[in-house]
């Protein structure tokens, strides 16, 4: 599932294409026709997500709401649009560019009040701007949990678009065992942890990839192969299991936690 930069990054690249004129609004599969036509030949005023849901806003009040979900893709190509695949659950179109999204979980037209309803069970983003996002309410909830941190950075209700290679690098860079009750993180180490991940997740919507090494640490500072991975980027514990920690040499861990796979350095992340 993509993680939160990933959306946000979408949410730009829907804006740059489309934001400010009249569009062409179809559904080639059929699952979403009639929403579809309601829209067709209005204006995109405006994009925007919140975690790992993206919002395309026409009119006054109505917004399409998308969820990648696992199996969900996003294509953009130029004009002339080619003739849609029956796949193609939504096609977004003008005189220049087209998009067309499949197999999302949810594409759905919904109301302004329906999506405050989604922002209002969603937790703080760290791609969010400042003044409408609030750090504080994910670290309430956090202190007053006996689950791990791990399964607390995952879960969209506490922090929304962190997905499982920002939870593996985060912990590691702040030296955080994953197995640590909520609980017990300090504010001081909270703060650290957001902060880092505000820094990371906006280079992540810059670069479109996820790199998590510090410059000390890079392939040409340490002289070693650069990653290779169909991920790309260059990360410390996600995805390296019973390889070296590029800091302690020590073999890096992976378990499995809340249904998904956990990569952390028993040795840099000590309980």
């Amino acid at each position: 599932m993509p993680e939160g930069h990933t959306i946000h990054r979408l949410a730009l690249e829907y804006g740059g294409h489309f934001k400010g004129g009249p569009v062409q609004v179809t559904s080639p599969q059929g699952k979403f026709s009639d929403s579809a036509a309601l829209l067709n030949r209005t204006e995109l005023t405006r994009t925007e997500a919140h975690g790992k849901h993206l919002f395309l806003g026409f009119r006054d009040e109505e917004w399409i709401h998308i969820h990648l979900g696992l199996f969900g893709k996003v294509t953009f190509g130029g004009a002339p649009a080619p003739p849609p695949t029956d796949t193609v659950r939504l096609r977004v179109a003008n005189d220049t560019s087209y998009v067309d999204l499949r197999g999302p979980t949810t594409c759905a037209l919904i109301t302004d009040t329906e999506k405050h309803a989604i922002h209002a069970r969603l937790g703080p983003d760290p791609l969010r701007p400042p003044e409408d996002t609030d750090p504080g309410a994910a670290y309430r909830r956090i202190s007053r949990s006996r689950t791990t941190i791990a399964a607390l950075l995952m879960d969209q209700k506490v922090l929304a678009g962190v997905g499982n290679v920002y939870r593996a690098e985060v912990l590691f860079r702040h030296g955080i065992d994953p197995y640590r009750a909520g609980k017990d993180l300090t504010p001081a180490e909270w703060d650290a942890i957001w902060a880092d991940l505000v820094e990371l997740m906006h280079e992540g919507v810059r670069n479109n990839r996820i790199d998590t090494v510090r410059p000390e640490h890079t392939p040409e500072a340490m002289g070693r192969p650069p990653r290779v991975d169909d991920h790309g980027g260059e990360v410390y514990v996600y995805r390296r299991a019973h390889q070296p920690c590029h800091i302690c040499g020590g073999e890096i861990r992976t378990a499995d936690l809340a249904a998904r796979n956990l990569f952390w350095c028993p040795n840099c992340q000590k309980p």
